[in-house]
């Protein structure tokens, strides 16, 4: 197979309540794009009630393992399963227990929740406008270092996941704050995706900024590509774009997790 794409390892399922579209069509999807593999990576349970209108039930994490399962055998697509598990005030006691019996390729960290705002939900969007913006974002990335700095997960979601309505401080600041959260990162060996769904929101942005993402590539952080896909439409979509963000940063390899061990491949194209 030679691929034209890289893999998509950022997709969702039905299963979160936010997403629709059967695994298999997913599937196709990339095989039709030409992508080098995926990852299904929906939404970890909780198990304090934490944001429960957009996981799984932790009951259903055999049905997600089912229908993954059942996607991965009917492709000669690699299709691996993942989890984008949630990092917030009190995460860890469940996840330090929960993630290791699981069978999983990958665990994406992801945060979207400052002190108890959704702020990326389009619903609570109304309250950037009553915000210390810099405030905000400087909250942010202090939780992304203390994710980091669990050492549960090997990817971080979205990086500047703040910007997704346009709200964001002044370039300087941004740097500022988020050069310890990337020296976290890069400390405890994560990788950190290029996002296209950024595209898709009022942003109109990628997730991260080239700025940020050079900062990421100075530290030698390597990259991951996710479309953030809900719907099988959104599979691998922007990625061209993607790919060329990337080795404009001076990428040439992206980093691919099977059963949660990292190996670096080339970028196609």
């Amino acid at each position: 197979m030679n691929p034209r794409l890289p893999e998509d390892t950022h997709t969702h399922t039905y299963l979160c309540k936010h997403a629709g579209g059967e695994p298999r069509e997913y599937v196709r999807r990339a095989e039709k794009l030409g992508l080098a593999g995926m990852v299904f990576t929906d939404h970890a349970p909780a198990r304090d009630g934490y944001d429960p209108k957009n996981r799984m039930e932790e009951a259903e994490f055999q049905e997600y393992v089912r229908i993954v399962s059942a996607a991965r055998d009917d492709s000669p697509l690699p299709v691996g399963m993942g989890i984008e598990a949630d990092f917030y005030p009190g995460s860890t006691a469940f996840l330090t227990e929960w993630l290791p019996p699981r069978r999983l390729d990958v665990v994406l960290g992801s945060i979207h929740y400052i002190a108890g705002w959704g702020f990326d939900n389009p619903t609570e969007a109304h309250r950037w406008d009553g915000t210390d913006v810099e405030g905000a974002w400087r909250s942010y990335f202090t939780l992304v270092a203390q994710m980091a700095a669990t050492r549960l997960y090997d990817v971080v979601g979205h990086l500047d996941l703040p910007k997704k309505f346009g709200h964001r401080p002044s370039d300087m600041a941004v740097c500022e704050m988020a050069a310890p959260a990337l020296d976290a990162v890069a400390e405890a060996g994560m990788a950190v995706e290029i996002n296209t769904s950024g595209l898709r929101r009022p942003v109109r942005e990628m997730y991260p900024s080239p700025m940020l993402l050079r900062m990421a590539f100075e530290r030698g952080i390597p990259v991951t590509f996710g479309s953030d896909a809900h719907m099988t439409e959104q599979v691998g979509m922007d990625f061209d774009k993607a790919v060329a963000l990337a080795r404009e940063t001076g990428y040439t390899q992206y980093a691919v997790h099977r059963g949660r061990k990292r190996s670096m491949e080339t970028i196609p194209g």
